[in-house]
């Protein structure tokens, strides 16, 4: 008899915690990983805030159905090998999706575990082009990697528009030895031989080289108009330094990482003028790009991000991952790929207006329209061309 009543009380007990404790009370975990400390930290620091700044927000208004984001942060250091260990820990912890990867090896070495896990990734500044076709159809059926940064080859054609419409005919690339070069290298080539720029030289450097002399005397014999840089701030404020050291006046350009703040500290007045492409300069414009740059200078005290485009990619694209996540109404990874490639509702975005930004072929949010020309000035990035930031507050969409 006692056994039976205890019985019962045992089987209420667990009906009132079932009542209570309903799964919808758990937190959503989200995994966030990028480079925190190194060379690569100015770009993933600012895109943690502004990832962290989304989840605040979506949080402070109930959440996604009810259910309370959690992010599960880990510091890449830009390193590829601890990148896919912190890909591998995030898919068996079973978080519900993942968003990050700044640099292209890192990326490189985490999109396989993402995959075969079936979990989305949504990539927020690595633009390396690889990272979401590997798995577009038709070399798989379904792709779980997404991205809301612009691919280098975007970058390059905007590059090679610019230095035409300059009457630049003659080029020299100067690449690190990364993953992220060798991409950009390719890419910023083939985007020359299409607009009839001849590029006079290649020229290799290593992560951490501190003299570019050799590269940069190379590039001068072979008769360059203009150099382009491909790498990360600190390299590429010595390709700056070491052009202003030997009083070599061409026009300096480079991929959007010009815009780190490692860069325009190090480089100094040898950095000023440098010319780069950006999805976000931070300025006063629409009404939601001035409400996340009030947002980010009341919540993490600074009027200077140290990536401006890493922040606004961050926060926009965690933005769009809650939107998916309260469409699927699950936590399962097909069902959240589903409602990505079939977002229904349109989010007015910080760095554009995304509406129905990804579909089952196509994993990139971002269109050439989006871009502009940039330029390092007084120690900030601000538009190379007056029409651009006359046209900054206007709604733009992706282009077919």
């Amino acid at each position: 008899m006692r056994i039976n009543i205890y019985r019962s009380m045992v089987g209420a007990l667990l009906v009132l915690v079932a009542i209570v404790s309903p799964a919808h009370a758990q937190n959503i975990r989200i995994g966030l990983s990028g480079p925190f400390s190194g060379g690569s930290s100015p770009m993933g620091e600012s895109m943690r805030n502004g990832i962290r700044l989304a989840v605040q927000e979506i949080n402070a208004i109930g959440g996604i159905n009810g259910r309370t984001i959690e992010l599960i942060e880990r510091d890449d250091q830009a390193n590829n090998e601890l990148g896919a260990k912190i890909a591998t820990e995030l898919t068996r912890m079973k978080v519900a999706a993942s968003i990050g990867i700044v640099n292209t090896g890192v990326g490189l070495a985490s999109i396989d575990i993402y995959q075969q896990a079936r979990i989305p990734l949504m990539i927020a500044v690595s633009t390396g082009p690889v990272l979401t076709r590997r798995y577009a159809p038709p070399a798989s059926n379904v792709n779980f990697i997404f991205r809301v940064s612009p691919t280098l080859d975007l970058e390059a054609r905007i590059l090679a528009a610019d230095l035409k419409k300059r009457g630049i005919g003659k080029v020299a690339l100067l690449a690190d030895d990364t993953p992220y070069g060798d991409s950009g290298a390719n890419a910023f080539a083939e985007a020359a031989r299409q607009a009839a720029i001849e590029l006079v030289t290649t020229q290799r450097f290593k992560i951490g080289d501190a003299d570019m002399t050799r590269q940069l005397k190379n590039a001068r014999t072979a008769g360059a108009q203009a150099v382009v840089g491909w790498g990360i701030g600190p390299e590429l404020a010595q390709i700056a330094r070491g052009m202003m050291s030997t009083a070599w006046r061409v026009p300096f350009m480079g991929s959007w990482t010009l815009s780190m703040r490692n860069f325009i500290d190090a480089a100094g007045n040898a950095g000023e003028g440098a010319l780069l492409p950006q999805t976000f300069i931070q300025d006063a414009g629409s009404a939601a790009k001035n409400s996340f740059l009030l947002a980010y200078r009341r919540q993490f005290n600074t009027d200077l991000i140290p990536s401006p485009m890493s922040a606004a990619q961050g926060y926009d694209g965690m933005h769009l991952l809650a939107l998916a996540l309260r469409q699927a109404k699950t936590l399962d990874g097909d069902a959240i790929r589903k409602a990505l490639e079939h977002l229904d509702s349109r989010y007015q975005g910080v760095v554009t207006s995304y509406e129905k930004p990804f579909n089952a072929q196509d994993h990139e949010a971002i269109s050439a329209n989006m871009m502009v020309m940039a330029r390092v000035n007084a120690g900030r990035v601000d538009y190379a061309y007056h029409e651009d930031q006359q046209r900054s507050a206007l709604l733009k969409v992706k282009s077919k």
